[in-house]
C-alpha cells in the first residue's frame, strides 16, 4: 500500500498523482512556514489505513535531530558545499545500523541559508549526503533554541528552578509557541520522506520532545523511537513546567523511549505515575508503561563513544607531534586534567576551588601538580554564562598568583577552541582526568580519556613505554553525571564538596601504578565493548521488537492538539451504539442485566459515593419490567448496598464481588461458595494494619469476607512500593489458607479463593435457564479488572446452554482500554444515558400494554 506520506501539496492541489517510495525526486519548495501538519491531517486524524502493515523488517532508518552531522563551507564564489560532521553522534551512530538500511537524516544546518538558496541547497543535500533540512526563520529559531530550549528546558532538567527572573526567566508561553511550531516544521519535513509502512523514526533529544504527538497524529501506527540525551529531572522539579502535562503525552506517543541510565527512567516513571496516574511494570527485562492500551517500552542504555574515528586521530603525525611537545612541556609534572564546556552545570568553578585546596592542604604538590583545564565555548548564551567565565578567570588567576613561581603555573586555562587532535594530546599525557560537573546527562570525556590512554605504538615510544609496559588512567568523576554508574573503578565524588573533591584528587595521585592498571583495564574493557554502535544497535533492536505488535492492533486517534494520543485495541472492539442496544432491547422477551457500581454507575473516586435518585430512578424502571433480571454487582459490602436500594424491590445485589447473593429484596442472602470459617483475619488484618500505619494516606476496609488494604490517596510511588511488599507479606503468611491475595487499583485485597464476579454471572445465567427462560438478550457493564471475569462468562456463554441461540450479548466496559468486553461507553454519564434509553424503552412498552389491556370506551350515538 503506498504511504499517504506526500513530498509536494502542489500535486494534491493540481489533482496529479504524488510521487511515493523512495524514488528520487525534485522538493517542493522546503516549508518554513508552520501550521502545514494541521492542513496535512485535518481529515486523517483518526484514520488507520495510511499505517498498513509491511513484510519489509527494517529497510529505512529517519533519523531527527536538531542539528543535521554536517558542516557547512562557503567557497569563495558565494556557493555552498558540505560536508559530514565525523563528531556528530547522529552520524557515528550509523556503525550501529546494517549496512543494507538506509539512513535519511531529518534537522537544521548550523548556518542560515539565503531563502532563495534554500531549494537548490535541499536538493543537493538530499542527493548527496540524503540529509533533508528543516529551514527556519531567524527570529523563530532563536525562540525555539535560545529561548524555550537553553532558557526553560536546559536549566529545569539539570534542576534550576526559576525562583525569580535572574535564574532562567519566567515562563514565556510564546517561547513554547515557538517550541511548537519547529517541532511541527521538523514534522512536516519527515512527512516529506516517510514511508509509514516501512520505516523507522528515530528522535534525538530535548529539542524535539512534542515531535511525537504530531508524527503519530498522521500516522497512527508510525514505528517511532525517542531518545533523550540529557538528564530527566525528579518529579518535584519536573512538575513545576507548565507544560508538563503535554510534553509527557507527546513523549508517550513514542514506542520506545531511551535514558542513559536508571535514574533519569525512574524519574520519568514517576511523573507519569503521579501526573497521568499510569501504571508500569517489568516485562522479561523491559520496563512497559500501559497508555491507552499500547506499551510503551522504556530503554537505559548508556551512550558510548566512535573509538575507531578516536583512535584514528591517535595515528595522526599532528597528535603524535603534539604528544610530544605536551610531554616536554610538563616534562617534571603530574598533569590533571579537567575538558568541560563554559556553562553553569559543567562545575568547572568548583573543580578549581578544589585545586586550590589541594595545594594549600598538600605543600609537596607544590610545582609537581598541574591542573589542565580546557574550556570549551557555551552552547548557550546569556548573563550565566558571562558570570560563570568571570569566576573561573579570577580563580584561575588568584590561583597562580597565591601559588605559582617562574616556570610554574598550578592552573593552565585553555579556552580558546582546540582541534581535535590536540585534545587527545592532552588525554594522552594526563595522569588522571577530573569530571565534576554539578548535573550532565551522560558526559563521554572519561570515555575519550580512557582510549587515549591505551594508547598506540608511536604514543608509547613518545611518551617511554615498552610495548610490554602496563597502561594506566585514573578518573575523578561527579556522581551527578550519566557515565558515572558505567565507570566503578573511578572514584565518584559529590562536587559540591570542595574538601572530598580535593582529597580525590589526592587519592588518584598517591594510588599505587597496579591499582591505577586494574582500574585502567575495567574501564578499558566496558568502553571498547559498548561504544556508540553498540548502543545504536541495542536501540534500535528494541524499537523493532516495541513496534512488533502494530500489525496485530487496530487503533483510533483521539484529543486535540497535543493531548493527541492513539488507543490501539482488538480489531472488534468498538463503542456501543445507544440506539442499536435500545433497539434489541425492544425486540428481546428475556434479558439478564449485570451492572457494576463504582465507576459505571458512579464516577470513580467521587467524594460522594452514593448514587444518585436518577441512578436509583433507572434501576426501579428496569426492575419493573418482568422481561428483566437486574443484578447490582458490587465489591462493596451488603449492608451498604441494601440501605442505598433499599426502594428497588426486585434488584438483585451480589454484594462483596458475589460472595453474597440476593435476588430480590423479599429473598435471602446466600453465599456463592461455603467458607468454613474466617479465622485468617485475624493472621490478615494485623499484617494490614501495620502497613496503614506507616503509609501516610492509606486505609483498612474490613468486609464479611474479605479485607482490603486501599493506598488511593497514599503518595502514589510509596503507596505502590508498599503494596508490593504487603502482597509478599500477606502471601508468606497466609500461604497455607484457603484465600487469594490481589492487587488492584490501588488497592489489596484478601479474599476466599474462588470468590469473583464471574461466578455471580455464571449463577444468574444457569438460574434463567433452570426456570425455563433461556435469554435472548444480556448486558453486562464494568469498568475495571474484577468485571472482566464478568465479560469472559458472558461470552463463552454464547457457546453453551445458558443463552438462546439468537441471544444478542453486550459487554461493556467504560473507557477505551484494553478488555474483554466487545463494547465500551466513554464515560459513567453515557452509561446513564444508555441505561435512561432502556427504561424508556420498558416504560412505553407497559404503556402500550396497558392500553391495549383496558376495555374499549363507549361510543358516543
Amino acid at each position: 500500500m503506498v504511504s499517504r506520506s506526500y513530498s509536494n501539496l502542489l500535486d494534491l492541489a493540481s489533482g496529479e498523482s504524488p510521487t511515493f517510495g523512495r524514488e528520487k525526486r525534485r522538493f517542493s519548495r522546503v516549508a518554513t512556514v508552520t501550521g502545514v501538519l494541521s492542513e496535512l491531517d485535518d481529515d486523517n486524524t483518526n484514520s488507520v489505513g495510511s499505517d498498513a502493515p509491511s513484510s519489509i523488517s527494517q529497510e529505512r532508518m529517519i533519523i531527527v535531530g536538531n542539528q543535521l552531522p554536517l558542516r557547512s563551507h562557503r567557497r569563495d564564489n558565494g556557493e555552498w558545499y558540505f560536508s559530514w560532521d565525523e563528531d556528530s553522534l547522529l552520524f557515528q551512530l550509523k556503525d550501529g545500523v546494517g549496512e543494507d538500511v538506509e539512513i535519511i537524516y531529518v534537522g537544521c544546518i548550523k548556518e542560515e541559508i539565503d531563502p532563495e538558496e534554500q531549494d537548490d541547497v535541499a536538493q543537493t543535500l538530499l542527493d548527496t549526503f540524503k540529509c533533508v533540512p528543516a529551514f527556519i526563520p531567524p527570529e523563530l529559531f532563536s525562540k525555539y533554541y535560545h529561548g524555550f530550549c537553553k532558557q526553560h528546558l536546559w536549566p529545569l532538567f539539570h534542576y534550576m528552578l526559576p525562583l525569580s527572573p535572574d535564574l532562567g526567566g519566567r515562563f514565556d508561553r510564546s517561547l513554547w509557541q515557538a517550541y511548537v511550531s519547529v517541532n511541527k516544521i521538523f514534522a512536516d519535513k519527515v512527512m516529506e520522506v516517510i514511508s509509514p509502512e516501512d520505516d523507522f523514526v528515530w528522535v534525538h533529544d530535548y529539542h524535539l520532545m512534542v515531535l511525537p504527538t504530531f508524527l503519530r497524529k498522521r500516522f497512527n501506527r508510525v514505528k517511532l523511537g525517542f531518545f533523550l540525551h540529557s538528564p530527566f529531572p525528579s518529579s518535584e522539579i519536573y512538575r513545576t513546567l507548565p507544560v508538563r502535562d503535554e510534553i509527557l503525552r507527546a513523549l508517550l506517543n513514542s514506542d520506545l523511549i531511551g535514558f542513559h541510565t536508571f535514574d533519569y527512567a525512574r524519574h520519568f516513571l514517576s511523573c507519569c505515575s503521579r501526573m497521568l496516574g499510569l501504571s508500569y511494570q517489568s516485562k522479561r527485562g523491559y520496563i512497559g508503561l500501559e497508555y491507552y492500551g499500547r506499551t510503551v517500552s522504556i530503554k537505559i542504555l548508556p551512550v558510548g563513544i566512535h573509538i575507531n574515528q578516536l583512535q584514528s586521530v591517535l595515528n595522526l603525525p599532528e597528535t603524535v607531534s603534539r604528544v610530544s611537545e605536551l610531554r616536554d612541556q610538563f616534562k617534571s609534572q603530574t598533569v590533571l586534567l579537567g575538558v568541560d564546556d563554559m556553562d553553569i552545570f559543567k562545575g568547572i568553578s568548583l573543580k578549581l576551588l578544589a585545586m586550590e585546596q589541594l595545594l594549600l592542604q598538600h605543600p609537596a604538590t607544590h610545582g609537581k601538580v598541574v591542573l589542565v583545564q580546557i574550556a570549551n565555548p557555551a552552547r548557550g548564551r546569556g548573563r550565566d554564562v558571562q558570570e560563570v567565565q568571570s569566576e573561573t578567570y579570577a580563580t584561575v588567576r588568584r590561583i597562580n598568583e597565591t601559588f605559582g613561581n617562574e616556570g610554574y603555573e598550578p592552573v593552565v586555562l585553555i579556552d580558546s577552541p582546540l582541534q581535535f587532535y590536540e585534545r587527545i594530546a592532552y588525554y594522552a599525557i594526563a595522569e588522571c582526568c577530573l569530571v565534576t560537573a554539578v548535573r550532565d546527562g551522560m558526559n563521554l570525556i572519561p570515555y575519550e580519556y580512557i582510549i587515549c590512554r591505551q594508547g598506540n605504538k608511536k604514543l608509547d615510544e613518545i611518551l617511554g613505554l615498552l610495548p610490554s609496559d602496563p597502561k594506566r588512567s585514573m578518573l575523578v568523576v561527579s556522581e551527578f553525571i550519566g557515565c558515572s554508574p558505567s565507570l566503578s573503578g573511578a572514584i565518584r565524588v559529590n562536587p559540591w564538596n570542595i574538601d572530598a573533591v580535593a582529597e580525590a584528587m589526592d587519592s588518584a595521585l598517591m594510588i599505587s601504578k597496579a591499582e591505577k592498571q586494574l582500574r585502567h583495564e575495567k574501564h578499558y574493557r566496558y568502553v571498547s565493548t559498548h561504544d556508540v554502535a553498540y548502543w545504536a544497535r541495542s536501540f534500535l533492536q528494541d524499537l523493532e521488537r516495541a513496534c512488533r505488535d502494530h500489525v496485530r492492533r487496530r487503533c483510533w486517534g483521539i484529543g486535540f492538539g497535543l493531548g493527541f494520543r492513539v488507543i490501539a485495541l482488538d480489531p472488534n472492539f468498538k463503542k456501543l451504539s445507544i440506539e442499536h442496544i435500545v433497539s434489541s432491547y425492544k425486540r428481546t422477551k428475556s434479558r439478564a442485566i449485570l451492572l457494576d457500581y463504582d465507576g459505571t454507575m458512579i464516577l470513580p473516586n467521587s467524594i460522594s459515593n452514593t448514587p444518585s435518585s436518577e441512578t436509583v430512578a433507572i434501576l426501579k424502571s428496569l426492575c419493573r419490567d418482568t422481561k428483566n433480571v437486574v443484578f447490582l454487582v458490587s465489591g462493596k459490602d451488603r449492608e451498604t448496598l441494601m440501605r442505598w436500594f433499599s426502594s428497588c424491590d426486585k434488584l438483585g445485589i451480589a454484594a462483596e464481588h458475589g460472595y453474597f447473593v440476593r435476588p430480590s429484596q423479599d429473598a435471602e442472602w446466600e453465599t456463592c461458595i461455603s467458607v468454613p470459617d474466617f479465622d485468617w483475619k485475624q493472621t490478615a488484618e494485623p499484617v494490614m494494619r501495620l502497613y496503614m500505619e506507616t503509609t501516610d494516606g492509606s486505609t483498612i476496609e474490613t468486609k464479611e469476607s474479605a479485607i482490603v488494604w486501599n493506598y488511593q490517596y497514599a503518595d502514589p510511588d510509596f503507596g505502590s512500593c508498599q503494596a508490593k511488599e504487603l502482597l509478599d507479606h500477606l502471601e508468606s503468611v497466609l500461604a497455607n489458607e484457603p484465600v487469594s491475595v490481589k492487587s488492584g487499583q490501588h488497592i489489596v485485597e484478601v479474599k476466599p479463593q474462588g470468590v469473583n464476579k464471574g461466578i455471580v454471572a455464571e449463577r444468574i445465567l444457569d438460574t434463567m435457564r433452570e426456570r425455563g427462560t433461556l435469554p435472548d438478550f444480556v448486558l453486562c457493564i464494568g469498568d475495571d479488572r474484577s468485571d472482566e471475569e464478568m465479560f469472559e462468562v458472558i461470552r463463552s456463554a454464547r457457546e453453551g446452554p445458558s443463552l438462546s441461540p439468537v441471544a444478542e450479548v453486550f459487554a461493556c466496559t467504560v473507557g477505551q482500554k484494553p478488555s474483554k468486553a466487545k463494547y465500551y461507553l466513554e464515560d459513567t454519564t453515557e452509561i446513564l444515558r444508555m441505561l435512561q434509553g432502556l427504561a424508556n424503552a420498558s416504560e412505553q412498552a407497559a404503556s402500550i400494554a396497558n392500553k391495549q389491556a383496558s376495555p374499549a370506551s363507549p361510543v358516543s350515538s
